[in-house]
């Protein structure tokens, strides 16, 4: 393609890519985000080429690699537009099925589409999935509508458009006003107003400026960031192109983890392309605006998330925070004004400037506007990643798009914002989903992460285990935080293991308030936040621990131990074949009788949960039980 050298330029193109493209022809898009690569979707997208050409098909039939779909569990996925018939779990093998009864026959290959668990019928279309029929998808939407390694798919989508409109439509001054008046707020943690910060950032005094991507996704379980830069780059990139223009800056950079090769590689090939066509690089379209971006791979520190340690990092140093008593709106990488936000934020923003303020506004609530993408995962059966409307419930997002709790089991609480999160309880499960209702929660929206928990999770060990993971992460810069967490961990260890005192509880709330209050920067500001939630909301776990040595959830190892009980327990071994440390034996069932049933050798058991886990529905002999009652159940 030609380099365009001005706004009619972009439109002509647009025009003549679309002019060859027909809505209504078959098109089979096969999910090539990580997830369904991780399942050979690369396999299957080669068998629809082969089988394309074995029956003719090629000349009618469109074949193109997406980004991620989201419903990742039941992956890898396979849509076939403009239907939007959806098939689950594809494999290579499945292909010619597929291209024989569906585009041959027009037929449906029912065992790939999604079963409805309550009624057992089955779903053809993806919009009626309920994964999908519950969720508002504004910025997910693109992944199924683009090739992220061809430029040209995402300029048939409108692309760039909005970056065109604002270099010969609008000024600076209008295209900040736009973002405030949307009332966007960063979707990376803290949710600070975007436009404010752009605003702070243009009007600071010193050059150059900087704009800068935060990809440096840390949370455990989260990938929202990634799939978006796999998924849909060019949305990115004209985001922090519109944010450069906006504030008056000529170099950005995106920085991401090395861990996400892909997200990297297509994020290159991006850049390239528009450099290509006159769409990055000097004179932009001919407007005189000159804009570079520039990729910087992190070594994956959960502490280079925070937006003074990923500066440091970019400058070459070891990524650790600073203080903020000069935001880095005004001195930021290198000491000059730098506006960071992270990729959904810069993604949100082309699709403000082409709709309107007015309409992203029309979405959320008072104080939180448009969607937020989350990535739903833990004891829930549909995980994913799910777009919805800010103020959505708690309880819609984990019953009717996540389809409720594994095998059936009762809903204990959800975690929300990542390891700084806080967990919120089966009351709460109704409060809307927004920037300040998750706070008022004691918990926060962070950038997304979102694990449900059932009646089988300790929240002691829940906070011990976010507490570890951080004590871990931190940088170790302040002693708020690295003496803090390591203390905090230390009491903790001792709860779940049965050497709780009296005290403990308190000496953590009052450990929790002074790093809340004296750590250097955000990440350990909100630190204690797992174990303040958790000791707000199940207090009473605290309390079994330290005063009863017991674990309600049965989860705190040295607190339980297993045992089978012989008027439940089938005799099918299951149990003994799957015991790492053969603790298992066969006993009879009793003096009189031939049947045989299993037993525990308590001095081998390392209560590893593995009998437990096999031990067959239609039986549940293996139980857990308090270590001070197992003499007397015995």
């Amino acid at each position: 393609m030609p380099k365009l050298n001005s706004y009619s330029d972009l439109r002509k193109l647009q025009e003549f890519i679309n002019a060859r493209r027909d809505p209504s022809r078959t098109c089979i898009t096969v999910c090539s985000g990580t997830g369904c690569l991780a399942y050979r979707s690369q396999d299957i997208y080669g068998a629809f080429e082969r089988e394309l050409e074995k029956h003719e098909l090629r000349h009618v039939v469109d074949l193109r690699k997406t980004g991620c779909y989201g419903f990742c569990e039941r992956g890898p996925i396979v849509v076939i537009l403009p239907e939007k018939i959806c098939y689950l779990g594809t494999k290579e093998k499945d292909v010619p099925e597929i291209v024989e009864q569906t585009l041959v026959k027009k037929k449906l290959v029912e065992r790939l589409l999604y079963k409805d668990p309550a009624t057992g019928d089955r779903i053809a279309h993806m919009d009626d999935i309920p994964f999908y029929k519950h969720q508002h998808r504004t910025i997910l939407a693109s992944n199924a509508l683009v090739d992220p390694k061809k430029i040209e798919d995402y300029i048939a989508i409108g692309g760039y458009s909005a970056a065109a409109k604002a270099l010969f439509e609008m000024n600076p001054d209008s295209v900040v006003k736009e973002i405030r008046d949307a009332n966007l707020r960063g979707r990376g943690g803290g949710g600070f107003p975007a436009g404010r910060k752009w605003d702070t950032t243009k009007n600071a005094p010193e050059e150059p400026k900087y704009v800068i991507v935060n990809a440096d996704e840390g949370d455990p379980g989260a990938y929202m960031d990634r799939s978006l830069l796999e998924g849909n780059p060019h949305s990115v990139l004209e985001g922090l192109f519109l944010g450069a223009y906006a504030i008056g800056s000529h170099e950005g950079f995106i920085y991401v983890r090395q861990e996400y090769p892909l997200a990297v590689e297509n994020t290159e090939i991006a850049i390239r392309q528009a450099h290509e066509l006159g769409l990055l690089g000097e004179n932009i379209l001919g407007s005189g605006f000159d804009f570079d971006v520039t990729i910087h791979r992190g070594a994956g520190a959960f502490v280079s998330g925070e937006s003074s340690a990923l500066m440091t990092a970019i400058e070459g140093k070891v990524g650790e925070p600073r203080s903020k008593y000069i935001h880095t709106a005004v001195k930021g990488l290198w000491d000059k004004p730098t506006c960071l936000n992270n990729v959904e934020t810069w993604a949100n923003v082309p699709a403000i400037i082409n709709r309107g303020a007015g309409w992203f506004r029309s979405i959320g609530t008072e104080n939180s506007k448009g969607t937020k993408i989350f990535s739903l995962v833990g004891k829930v059966n549909n995980t994913g990643l799910v777009e919805v409307p800010m103020g959505i419930t708690l309880r819609k997002i984990v019953f009717d798009i996540g389809g409720g709790i594994l095998k059936g089991k009762k809903f204990k609480a959800v975690q929300t914002g990542g390891p700084s999160g806080g967990v919120i309880p089966e009351s709460m499960l109704d409060i809307p989903v927004d920037f300040d209702e998750l706070d008022k929660a004691g918990s926060m929206m962070g950038s997304g992460g979102m694990i449900v928990m059932d009646e089988e999770t300790c929240m002691v060990d829940t906070a011990r285990y976010y507490t570890d993971f951080l004590a871990h992460e931190s940088c170790g810069k302040c002693v708020p935080c690295r003496e803090g967490l390591r203390q905090m961990l230390r009491i903790l260890n001792n709860i779940t293991t049965g050497n709780g005192r009296e005290g403990d509880i308190e000496l953590l709330e009052e450990l929790a308030e002074f790093m809340q209050v004296a750590a250097l920067c955000a990440l350990g500001k909100t630190a204690a936040n797992p174990v303040m939630s958790t000791i707000r909301h199940f207090r009473s776990e605290y309390e079994a621990h330290i005063r009863e040595k017991r674990c309600p959830a049965g989860v705190c190892k040295d607190l339980i131990s297993y045992a089978i009980d012989k008027n439940s327990c089938i005799g099918c071994g299951t149990c003994a074949k799957n015991c790492p440390t053969n603790a298992i034996y066969e006993i009879r069932a009793s003096a009189v009788s031939k049947d045989r049933v299993f037993a525990i050798d308590q001095e081998n058991c390392i209560k590893c949960g593995s009998c437990y886990t096999v031990c067959p529905d239609k039986a549940r002999a293996v139980i857990k039980t308090p270590v001070r009652s197992f003499a007397e159940r015995v």
